[in-house]
């Protein structure tokens, strides 16, 4: 019988990849700076699939850092991408915004109402502070201040100079099958990628080719301040450029060593920032794996510049469970602040901390956020005893920290599903949160709700924003004394054992306990009896029991954990309500 062997392998895929980037930037630039790189566009709303470009690296810089490298985590705003469609569910946004379709980000106003200057600020601003509440330490570049600023300048002209060169590499892929259409729900990793496979402006091709011949560099407009253009003559040794735009039938001829009012096209701009920024790793969307895609064609164009492709996973899809009120105010793109409203920033960490780069995962915005919250305190339960597994540990020091300190926690950190109830329940009144909260455990009970937030602000934002109101729970005013005088001797003296045995049994698990044990008693049995002890019957008794008591208590069959229920309505509304 032939022998299986056991995995023995005890590390994390995070820290794989840094001894890949360690060996590797050792390689190319001994004795430097760790340069990792993530690019995200402020076109829109910043959804979760974009943030697994920024947590990929992300986490294995903080990993590198651990191991006391120095390390920049580069972001670049692509905020001198063109501003390519009026996009739907954008509050303040409506058709007269199509005139400015052509434009880079940053000239483009902000939606109606927004406290920044321009459109990519705008939506750079909820991305910024969803990442320092995740802890994500990087340095932003602004690629309107690089080329308005001239900063590329030399590396513009090298690609006119070369364009001859540049064209023959893409004409490799020209005539190769198009990219295969991108899954239902998830963008591109960046905008650049789907105006490039769409077309832009006025050029006959995506990467820059026009009837006049290849250059890879677009000017906007000095007119209409669009992108519609098209250069119909290059001098390499003057420099001058000369450009036509389709929309206004401006043209003019400028001095490209001058001018800074343009910018290289998608597949050579990317490459190009490979070499200037020296970046050893940086992940890649799906979108970018496909023939002809712009991270396979920049791995041949930045040999031009000098440079060497970053080594780096190609990461899957990020879906969504739920989300019931933001798919109609954000066009159904949850960002990284929506989830973090309803989720410490730590299980955020922690959901892309455990997968790896090539396995998609959902991020739950429905009732599915409550078992990851249990999945997440087991964990916790689990580092604590020391009964966890490495890997299993290793996501988890991920989650709660960086290689700068632990991120801010909940001091007592209850059940989420539990902080949830109560929210539900109370309408987020906080004496009776505070008074629900601290008969859980009467030995040790809270003293100020500040023991349990920012979890319980978590937990009751989620109850607002994402139970629809036919689930929310709504505790009766009076008794329905028609279902209670309907009741046979068995159900009346249910109602009497469970009353019985409210007051010495009330907290947390001494109302478990009892609730169970109800119907254990009336069959036989002792209230401590086990599953193991019991027929299959009292399942099926436990179950009648159970909904009963919330229609006697809040009208529906279900509700919240009935025990957590009878702590918030409290002993003397619960006599009332189970009393004829």
């Amino acid at each position: 019988m032939p022998i299986v062997a056991q995995s023995t392998e005890t590390t994390d895929w995070v820290s794989r990849f840094a001894d890949e980037v360690i060996e590797e930037s050792e390689r190319r630039a001994p004795g430097k700076p760790v340069v990792v790189a993530s690019g995200l566009s402020p076109s829109g709303p910043i959804h979760l699939g974009n943030l697994r470009e920024v947590m990929t690296p992300h986490l294995v810089a903080d990993e590198v850092r651990r191991r006391g490298y120095t390390v920049r985590h580069l972001i670049s705003w692509d905020d001198y991408d063109r501003y390519r469609k009026v996009p739907a569910g954008i509050a303040g946004i409506d058709a007269s915004w199509a005139e400015h379709i052509g434009k880079p980000l940053t000239s483009v106003p902000a939606p109606a109402g927004s406290a920044y200057p321009n459109w990519a600020e705008h939506f750079k601003a909820a991305m910024t502070e969803a990442l320092a509440e995740l802890g994500v330490e990087y340095d932003g570049i602004s690629q309107t201040e690089q080329y308005t600023s001239g900063a590329y300048r030399e590396q513009i002209l090298f690609a006119m100079k070369h364009r001859g060169d540049i064209d023959a590499i893409l004409e490799q892929y020209r005539t190769k099958k198009a990219p295969a259409k991108k899954q239902q729900g998830q963008k591109p990793v960046d905008e650049a990628e789907l105006e490039a496979a769409e077309g832009s402006g006025a050029a006959a091709e995506d990467d820059g080719s026009s009837t006049a011949g290849y250059y890879p560099y677009k000017p906007y407009c000095g007119q209409c301040g669009t992108d519609f253009t098209t250069v119909t003559s290059y001098d390499d040794e003057t420099t001058e450029l000369t450009y036509t735009c389709t929309a206004c039938a401006f043209s003019e001829t400028v001095r490209l060593s001058e001018f800074n009012r343009g910018k290289l096209v998608w597949k050579v701009d990317w490459p190009m920032r490979w070499a200037h920024e020296g970046v050893v790793f940086e992940p890649s969307g799906v979108d970018h794996s496909s023939p002809g895609s712009s991270f396979q064609v920049g791995g041949q164009i930045v040999g031009l510049f000098g440079g060497k492709q970053p080594i780096g996973p190609m990461y899957a899809f990020v879906g969504i469970s739920g989300m019931a009120k933001m798919s109609s105010s954000k066009g159904g793109v949850p960002t990284a602040s929506d989830a973090l409203r309803i989720m410490e920033p730590q299980l955020l960490r922690w959901l892309y901390a455990r997968r790896r780069p090539n396995q998609s995962f959902k991020i739950a915005f429905d009732q599915e956020i409550q078992r990851l919250y249990d999945e997440w305190d087991k964990l916790a339960g689990k580092v604590a005893d020391g009964s966890v597994l490495p890997a299993d540990a290793a996501a988890y020091s991920r989650a709660v920290g960086t290689a700068a300190g632990e991120l801010p926690r909940t001091p007592r950190p209850m059940a989420y599903r539990t902080l949830a109830s109560v929210a539900d329940i109370t309408a987020g009144a906080e004496d009776q949160t505070l008074r629900i909260l601290s008969e859980l455990d009467p030995e040790n009970p809270l003293a100020s709700l500040d023991e349990v937030r920012p979890r319980l602000d978590k937990a009751e934002t989620w109850i607002n924003t994402q139970v629809p109101a036919e689930e929310r729970t709504v505790v009766r005013e009076e008794p329905d004394v028609e279902l209670i005088t309907s009741l046979d001797d068995q159900g009346r003296e249910s109602l009497r054992l469970l009353l019985d045995g409210l007051e010495r049994n009330w907290s947390l698990d001494g109302l478990t306990h009892l609730v169970y044990g109800v119907p254990k008693v009336q069959a036989g049995f002792s209230a401590d009896a086990t599953a193991k002890e019991l027929p299959a019957e009292i399942k099926v008794a436990q179950r009648t029991f159970f909904a009963r008591l919330y229609h006697l208590l809040v009208g529906r069959d279900t509700g919240p954990r009935l025990p957590t229920l009878l702590l918030a309505v409290g002993q003397d509304r619960v006599r009332k309500l189970l009393s004829a």
